[in-house]
């Protein structure tokens, strides 16, 4: 079953392209025509786009991987902030800071300041500051927390990386490729899928647009998340049903392993006691 149709991405504005002039020809098997000089997408292709790299993020989510949503873009932050906080999983829709892949654990250590910074304030190191320097760890931790704030649960690399506009984003883009983690992509006809592995074909301007594909592929995350929950439940039910008959098969094996060590005893214990051999009688003495 298709978790987007036709209709569905056509009223929210998914077909519309850039001006023909801006183009990539590596999109132009997704492109169905041209209209007033503006590129049309083939909405029917990205039905099936969405539908495949819905399955493959449904796969990743039920096991238990992150993955990471990025788009800068003023436009749609809210809309993927709120769909990647809905699913529990992190994004980042300010400036991409540089190297957060390729330089994972430096990004780590900001992270670790920022909550070292509430733990000094909420155990009151903080109050023979100055006014002024008060002020400036504040402005610190608030900066830490518009940059980093939505990553905070990211204590490892993410599995897979969602990319609205993967033109704007490039930089994100090159350092998941060098690491080779896959990229899911909404891509325009203006940006080149060469560097993208799931390649979702569509308006990547419109808040509509990017709001109609994520809901399907947060909706897939989702299902994935809750099959493993169920997966790790029905295993715990199993362990919990192993060590029960455990508990009811050791009694029995007691009691047995007692019966037979009676009726190993109980011939022992009827046995007739051997006789001692008579003493030889004395030869008679010698006349």
């Amino acid at each position: 079953m298709a978790r987007t149709n036709f209709d569905q991405l056509l009223q929210a504005g998914c077909h519309f392209g850039h001006l023909k002039r801006k183009w990539c020809p590596a999109m132009a098997p997704y492109i169905y025509c041209e209209r007033n000089g503006i590129h049309i997408i083939d909405l029917h292709k990205t039905v099936v786009k969405i539908d495949d790299a819905a399955e493959a993020l449904k796969n990743i989510a039920r096991q238990g991987k992150k993955i990471l949503f990025v788009g800068t873009k003023k436009q749609t932050k809210e809309v993927i902030a709120e769909k990647a906080t809905s699913i529990n999983m992190p994004y980042v829709i300010e400036r991409w800071p540089g190297g957060m892949l390729t330089n994972f654990p430096t990004i780590r250590k900001a992270v670790k300041k920022m909550a070292n910074i509430d733990k000094l304030m909420s155990d009151g190191t903080f109050g023979n500051l100055s006014k002024r320097e008060l002020l400036q760890v504040t402005r610190q931790r608030a900066k830490l927390e518009k940059n980093l704030g939505s990553i905070v649960d990211l204590t490892r690399l993410p599995s897979a990386l969602f990319v609205v506009d993967v033109m704007k984003e490039n930089n994100a883009v090159r350092e998941a490729n060098r690491l080779g983690i896959p990229v899911f992509g909404i891509v325009d006809t203006n940006s080149d899928p060469s560097n993208v592995d799931f390649v979702i074909p569509a308006n990547d301007d419109a808040k509509d647009s990017v709001e109609v594909i994520l809901n399907a592929c947060c909706a897939a995350i989702a299902e994935g998340i809750e099959e493993r929950k169920a997966e790790k439940a029905d295993e715990k039910a199993a362990e919990a049903q192993d060590a029960a008959e455990t508990e009811e098969v050791k009694p029995r094996r007691a009691a047995g392993a007692r019966r037979a060590r009676k009726e190993e005893a109980a011939p022992a214990a009827e046995a007739p006691v051997a006789e001692a051999p008579a003493a030889e009688e004395e030869a008679p003495a010698a006349e």
